[in-house]
């Protein structure tokens, strides 16, 4: 019986992916949540679960050490996606990819003027290209948390960061001005593992994707 090593980080993405492996008949032994493993079993003895930070979820599976795994397309954009295969859209920790800046500032105004924009972000790639196919000239300054401080003590003009309900941005006076793209987390398959392992690969996958072509 094949192995299979499938990396999921803690939060959101768990809890929204908890529901697809329960269709592909997986379940796991512990919740990560309150258990201090790592390394978490299931109920199929070939098949365990691996608990990673997010941005590192592409890099355990590039090289091997997951098989699977599931990552939001923030993280796979600034990774660059080298050695893996994302077949599935899973339509799960939507959200969207935004810039932002405090409410008194005037967006339009600055670019239209070619002012050169200080943008704070964790997504240092994204952010850049898609001020490069504007036109409009920053200087990128890489935060990783925290992100609305930034303009609120003049460290940067702008954010872009991921939003979701927008509450934060309006707790802390800012507003979102333009959207980059709609973001959502996808699977992620090692190519040499689905080459090697696809007759246990192929099942999950299947199963994943019945369970979301069946969602409303």
């Amino acid at each position: 019986m094949t192995d299979i090593t499938i990396a999921l980080s803690k939060g959101r993405i768990f809890e929204d992916t908890a529901p697809l492996l329960k269709a592909a008949g997986i379940i796991a032994q512990d919740d990560p949540e309150s258990s201090r493993k790592l390394i978490l079993s299931t109920n199929h003895d070939n098949v365990r679960l691996v608990i990673v930070r997010a941005s590192d979820v592409p890099t355990y599976v590039q090289y091997g050490a997951a098989d699977l795994g599931i990552a939001g397309k923030d993280v796979l954009l600034e990774h660059g996606g080298m050695g893996l295969y994302h077949p599935l859209d899973l339509n799960i920790a939507r959200c969207r990819m935004m810039v932002a800046v405090p409410e008194h500032f005037d967006y339009e105004s600055a670019v239209k003027q070619g002012a050169r924009l200080r943008i704070a972000t964790k997504y240092v790639q994204t952010a850049r290209e898609h001020f490069a196919a504007k036109g409009v000239h920053v200087d990128l300054i890489k935060l990783y948390g925290s992100m609305e401080l930034a303009p609120l003590v003049g460290l940067a003009d702008a954010i872009v960061d991921l939003v979701s309900s927008g509450n934060t941005l309006k707790a802390n006076h800012l507003k979102a001005v333009e959207e980059i793209m709609p973001i959502s987390s996808r699977l992620i398959i090692n190519q040499a593992a689905l080459k090697l392992k696809r007759d246990t690969i192929q099942p999950i996958l299947d199963a994943f994707s019945a369970a979301i072509d069946s969602q409303p």
